[in-house]
């Protein structure tokens, strides 16, 4: 494997590792479940891609082939990441959690959880 793919493998992987202990110091450090929400999810998506990406450069050089496995993870995690966020903030919304006080838009947040229409 020549040094520059070695040094793009590891920029990708020491990014997906900043991006995962970013997301593990927001869930400890955010105030709320929305914003505690944010974390994690940005660094599924960013962190694990990346990781990922540097896991299929490694082995599409290392076999000499596309490597389909490692593809299919990423695009799986991809698309699932961002709708579980999605499902687990409705059903927080739903059951009333609280947010912080300074949350803007406090009113569309009441006429969410009475299924009115936004003006």
């Amino acid at each position: 494997m020549s040094f520059t793919v070695e040094l793009i493998i590891c920029a990708l992987v020491l990014l997906g590792g900043l991006f995962a202990l970013l997301g593990s110091i927001g869930v400890l450090k955010m105030s709320d479940f929305y914003t505690r929400l944010h974390a994690p999810t940005l660094a599924a998506t960013v962190g694990m891609g990346s990781l990922l990406i540097a896991s299929i450069i490694a082995f599409t050089v290392r076999e000499q082939r596309l490597s389909a496995h490692e593809l299919l993870i990423t695009l799986f995690v991809m698309i699932t990441a961002p709708v579980t966020a999605h499902m687990l903030a409705k059903v927080a919304l739903h059951q009333r959690q609280q947010s912080i006080a300074n949350t803007r838009n406090k009113a569309l947040t009441e006429k969410i959880r009475k299924r009115l229409p936004p003006e």
